[in-house]
C-alpha cells in the first residue's frame, strides 16, 4: 500500500463571515453541514440576501468560506 495513493482530508470549516451587500454589516455564522442556506436575513437591515446566480446558496455568494459541500468538492444540494 502506498500512502502517496490517500487524498490528505482538509477539516470542513463550519463558520463563515455573511457581510451583507445592502449595508455592510458582518456577522459570523455557523453553516449547516448538510444543507444549503437559500435566505439570510441581516440582523442589521433586515434584508433578505439570496444567492447570487451561478451560486448554491448564501454564504458562497456573501460568505468568507463557502458552504461544507462546496468544500467537500461536491455539489451543492
Amino acid at each position: 500500500m502506498v500512502f502517496s495513493d490517500f487524498q490528505e482530508l482538509k477539516p470542513i470549516i463550519l463558520k463563515s463571515v455573511i457581510t451583507c451587500p445592502e449595508c455592510g454589516f458582518q456577522k459570523e455564522e455557523t453553516m449547516p453541514e448538510n444543507a444549503c442556506s437559500f435566505f439570510y436575513e441581516c440582523t442589521n437591515c433586515h434584508t433578505i440576501l439570496k444567492p447570487k446566480e451561478g451560486d448554491c446558496c448564501v454564504y458562497c455568494s456573501y460568505g468568507t468560506v463557502p458552504c461544507p459541500p462546496i468544500q467537500q468538492g461536491k455539489n451543492c444540494c
